[in-house]
């Protein structure tokens, strides 16, 4: 199967997983608008949501995959199995530890950590508090769901680990039609949401397990024991833990500054959802299916391989990227009005919003940059190098943050995180080349240069044709006058992307074809 049509299968099933996304934000937007029921759900939320990219899918994306890989290579699935249950048993109960110790410090980590601009609103700091506590263990579920979907990404099962988000999305959107239906009041809902977010943690897991026995490999427990795998794991799972939270980390330290502004938390997390959706397309296709990619040629001794297949990724990410950045920071205020401004969510709403994406589409490029280039770092087993890089980046973006909120408010956070996730691009990069891992292409860079052309034309028929489109796409226009103007401006910037992508070279169909293909270096 050719990289092209792995990176679709993940991200097609990403895709669904968003497009349910968008529908559960649009509810959510809908019954909380950016409300203090809002704050307090969504804070509560980040917390478990942090530790199921710390310890969760950084770590094993990173560590595990390249580990697992590599015992199917030298000892078959025999071997796999026996270290994946050795992993499983120590996994089990640090998890275990880790969530009753969380539980017990709860109180402190929402006031310190979580929302420090919660102390002085002490309902809703005791609600942040129990709802945080209802959903924390929703990481041990993720963390257990994130291993068994780094087996099934090693045995090249890609669809059952990339559809299983889905479920969290089904479920919380149940839970808020439930609430909707029967007129419960915002704070009913919050709780409605909190108890969907831990059964979604359990389908998520039973579903990837299902997929495990489909493949081939029954799970069983070990008593935890410190074997060699499981050190060297470690070893590579902790530096690996703190870079695949990048996001996250960054995400964190926003939502501790913006909990001094009353809906400064809603108004992030609705922005974010909407970039989420090519990063989350693009960018976890890219990670999910260029690692155990990497890991494969290089233990198998094909540079070649390796580097063309690392080109070819860098180049998928910028086609893709460069014209939804574009899109992004023109459309923002439209997109924002369409999907969420109905109910509580006003129109003041949607200006802050909008300015909010706005300049999260400027970083989307750079953020999805970095799923192509840590692989290149992991399938070496180094995690350490990106872990430095992460670190400054964390500085950089706090520093901003805390400078840039009292000025620009919510912009300032999202300016922050886009400066940071540029910084790690760039550092990445620049070290891969310097290295020798990262063979520079001229090819690459000849269309890298043309899409960026290809953007730029594509921007510039898009800010002629917004103001055509404006009376249609105005707060008080009907809802499907909305929805068609901004459809034909997203077709419209669509045909005219692709056309000069294909027309100028920036693109060639027959060429990606050819090069996305594995194929065996002697």
């Amino acid at each position: 199967m050719s990289l092209v049509r792995k990176f679709a299968t993940v991200g097609g099933a990403t895709l669904g997983s968003r497009i349910f996304g968008f529908a559960r934000e649009t509810f959510m937007a809908a019954a909380l608008g950016t409300g203090p029921m809002a704050d307090v759900f969504y804070a509560a939320f980040r917390f478990p949501n942090l530790f199921r990219r710390l310890f969760a899918e950084g770590a094993f994306n990173a560590a595990f995959v390249p580990l697992f890989s590599k015992e199917i290579e030298a000892n078959g699935v025999e071997g796999a199995k026996r270290f994946s249950e050795e992993v499983f048993g120590v996994l089990f109960s640090a998890l275990l530890l880790i969530t009753i110790v969380m539980e017990l410090m709860m109180p402190w980590l929402v006031e310190w950590v979580i929302a420090p601009g919660f102390a002085d609103d002490a309902e809703k700091t005791s609600l942040t508090v129990r709802m945080a506590a209802v959903m924390f263990p929703y990481l041990m579920c993720m963390s257990l769901t994130a291993m068994l979907s780094g087996m099934l990404n090693s045995l090249h099962h890609f669809f059952a680990a990339a559809v299983a988000p889905v479920f969290l999305n089904v479920v919380m959107i149940a839970a808020l039609f439930y609430g909707l239906w029967i007129h419960a009041d915002p704070r009913t809902i919050a709780w409605y949401l909190s108890w969907s977010v831990l059964l979604a943690g359990v389908l998520q897991m039973a579903v990837v397990y299902a997929g495990v026995r489909h493949a081939g490999i029954n799970i069983g427990f070990r008593r935890p024991r410190m074997t060699p795998n499981v050190k060297r794991l470690l070893v590579l799972a902790v530096p690996a833990a703190v870079t695949g939270g990048i996001t996250q980390i960054n995400q964190m330290i926003g939502q501790a500054i913006a909990s001094g502004k009353e809906g400064a938390i809603a108004a992030l997390q609705y922005a974010d959802r909407i970039y989420q959706l090519p990063l989350g397309v693009v960018g976890v296709a890219v990670g999910v299916v260029l690692l155990p990619e990497l890991a494969r040629a290089l233990k198998a001794g094909h540079g070649k391989e390796a580097a063309n297949i690392q080109n070819r990724s860098i180049e998928f990410v910028l086609f893709l990227t460069l014209p939804a950045a574009a899109g992004l920071w023109i459309l923002s205020d439209p997109i924002i009005r369409v999907l969420y401004e109905r109910g509580q969510f006003t129109a003041q709403n949607t200006a802050v919003v909008g300015s909010i994406l706005a300049i999260y589409g400027l970083g989307l490029p750079g953020f999805v940059m970095i799923k192509a280039l840590q692989p290149g770092f992991y399938a070496r087993e180094d995690t350490k190098t990106p872990m430095r890089f992460t670190m400054l980046s964390v500085v950089i973006n706090s520093g901003l943050a805390i400078s840039l909120f009292p000025l620009i408010a919510e912009r300032g956070i999202a300016t922050a995180e886009a400066t940071a996730g540029w910084t790690n691009t760039v550092l990445l990069f620049s070290t891969l080349v310097w290295r020798g891992h990262l063979v520079w292409d001229w090819a690459l860079a000849r269309r890298a240069g043309l899409l960026l052309v290809s953007a730029a034309i594509m921007s510039a028929v898009l800010i002629y044709a917004l103001p055509h489109a404006a009376p249609w796409l105005a707060s008080g226009s009907p809802l499907l006058h909305k929805i068609a103007a901004l459809g034909v401006l997203l077709g419209l910037s669509m045909v005219v992307y692709f056309a000069i992508a294909f027309l100028i070279g920036g693109a060639d169909l027959g060429m990606i074809r050819r090069n996305m293909k594995r194929r065996a270096k002697t």
